[in-house]
Order: C-alpha cells, then structure tokens, then sequence
C-alpha cells in the first residue's frame, strides 16, 4: 500500500496542479482582484491529499506562474503578478493550504471542522493579501477590504461548501477503492 500511496499522492498533486492551471486564469474581474477557481481547486486537493499534499501541488502551480506561464487570473503569469497589488493573495494561498489541511486532518475530515478550517484558512489569506495590497497601492484599509475582501466573501463560502460535498465524495470513493488511506 506504501508505493500505491506514494503513487497516488505524486499522481493527485500533478493533477491538482495541472487543474490549478486550467481553472486558475478563469476568472471574472469584479475590482482589482478578480473571483477565481484557484482557491476551490486547493479545498479540493486539501480533501484529497491533506496539508503536504495540497500545499505542495499549489506550490508547483505558483512557480509554474512565476516562470511566465499564464496559469494566474485573467491567464496572465511572471514575478510581475506575484509581485504586484495582488500578490500576496497568491502568496497567502500557500497559508490557506496548510491551514485548512490542518484541520482536515486533526478532525479525522469531519466536514464542519473541516469546513471551519477553510474559512479560516481562506481569512488568514485574506489577511496576508490585504496588507500585501495596502501597502502596493498605498491605500486606507477599509478601501482594500471593500475590493479586495467584502465582495468575496459569499464567493469563497460557496466555494468551499462546493468542496465539502465533492471532496467528501470524491474522498469517499478512493477509500471505498483502496486508493486513499482512511485517515486524513
């Protein structure tokens, strides 16, 4: 079962990214920071390769973007987008991974603990980009909040009850499969 789990966890992380990288520069511009699928593929890869996993796998699709490809919202790529306004959102989805891991595995993948760990993963993210942008466009909190968080918010909470219910299914039948370990 080692050498299957190795197999399958190199496997799901390729294709995490690789959906990542699809998904990712699909995105709708409602401000400055635009709504993207990025973050529901990383809720995913968390219910199905836990905090290593999935951190890992969002890791590839960030350094994929930072050599050029055009895998980031709006299918652009490069040091410039993850050095500018919106950044550290990029940046604080590495945060978001681990700590929604986290509780997923601590929880033994009890879906509210889990889905309580996203939401705080996805707030420390918020965080971590808003100062990022604050301090980029040299702007008042309250106006990053109102572009960069408030609007968000109801996007993110679905997307991460979208997660619960197809991670928890999709989690489900790997381990009815012997493809998944039981624990998180």
């Amino acid at each position: 079962m080692k050498q299957n789990s190795t197999l399958y966890q190199l496997t799901v992380c390729a294709l995490m990214a690789a959906l990542m990288c699809i998904l990712g520069p699909m995105s709708i511009p409602i401000g400055p920071v635009p709504v993207s699928l990025t973050n529901l593929v990383i809720y995913l890869a968390v219910y199905l390769l836990g905090t290593r996993g999935s951190t890992i796998s969002y890791v590839v699709y960030l350094l994929l973007g930072a050599v050029g490809l055009p895998v980031f919202s709006g299918y652009q790529g490069g040091l410039g987008k993850l050095a500018g306004p919106t950044g550290g959102y990029l940046a604080g989805f590495i945060l978001m991974a681990i700590i929604s891991g986290v509780f997923l595995e601590k929880s033994g993948c009890n879906t509210v603990i889990t889905g309580l760990g996203m939401v705080l993963g996805t707030a420390v993210a918020y965080l971590f980009g808003t100062i990022w942008f604050v301090f980029e466009m040299q702007c008042e909190l309250w106006y990053a909040l109102t572009v960069c968080v408030f609007p968000f918010i109801p996007f993110d909470l679905g997307k991460i009850v979208i997660a619960a219910v197809l991670g928890q299914a999709i989690r489900s039948a790997l381990v009815k499969s012997n493809l998944l370990p039981t624990q998180g």
